[in-house]
């Protein structure tokens, strides 16, 4: 699994959308246990902070020790610094594991032989993604647009072509369970726009390689706003464990 956010960890827990409430009420309605979750490549805790109500106890990890230092706390949330295709966690431990904006950094063969071992049979695989910003006003969105397919075209990971198609192209071998529409919605100042632009990984990797950030490049061009809409769509991947036959 790659590692791009450490170096940018608070700005990741500030700036980055979080996923509205209804996603987590729906999973309840859906949920064959409610004992213990692990939220795999927790980052900051945005993810398991909302799964406090749902589980008695939260076993979170990420393999960023500074994403975990920025994590949010709570007395059930227990962060560990661990990668996602090899935990210390014992078998069948689990009834849910989320991961949140990641899985297209995983090995996805070593990950899933790791979700059913520690997994219980009939226990959820909760995989949620949220896809390219879209905002209220076609004169920012258009500067947006000219940064993610034009400045920083060639400086996105190779992996980011599974968000652009929604992460219905990832492998998935878990019998696959329906779920409603969801979209992020929110209103953001200039600040938080453009700080949410600086966690963008191909930021990162232009600013490896140039000596300037290439958000600079665009702030010419951004008009001045206090208060514009902005919402990203949600898609998810849910998946139940299959049971575990007895050879008896």
């Amino acid at each position: 699994m790659k590692d791009n956010f450490s170096h940018n960890s608070s700005n990741y827990a500030q700036f980055r959308p979080t996923y509205p409430k209804e996603v987590f009420a729906f999973l309840k309605t859906i949920l064959t246990g409610r004992e213990r979750v692990w939220d795999c490549a927790t980052g900051t805790g945005q993810v398991a902070e909302n799964l406090v109500d749902l589980f008695d106890e939260i076993e979170a990890t990420d393999l960023s020790e500074n994403q975990l230092k920025n994590a949010v706390s709570h007395s059930k949330i227990r962060y560990s610094q661990q990668i996602a295709e090899e935990t210390n966690f014992p078998d069948h431990y689990f009834d849910c594991i989320t991961v949140g904006q990641a899985i297209h950094w995983f090995d996805f063969e070593r990950f899933y032989q790791e979700v059913k071992r520690v997994l219980k049979p009939d226990g959820l695989l909760v995989v949620l993604g949220y896809g390219n910003i879209q905002v209220g006003k076609e004169e920012i969105q258009s500067v947006i647009t000219r940064l993610y397919s034009g400045i920083l075209t060639g400086y996105w990971d190779p992996e980011r072509h599974f968000i652009d198609e929604n992460y219905q192209t990832i492998p998935f071998p878990f019998e696959g369970i329906a779920h409603p529409e969801f979209q992020i919605k929110n209103t953001w100042n200039r600040e938080q726009l453009l700080g949410y632009l600086n966690t963008w990984s191909a930021v990162k990797h232009y600013k490896d390689k140039h000596p300037i950030n290439p958000i600079d490049l665009i702030l010419p061009e951004m008009p001045a706003f206090e208060a514009v809409e902005i919402s990203f769509p949600v898609f998810m991947r849910i998946g139940k464990n299959q049971p575990i036959l007895s050879n008896e």
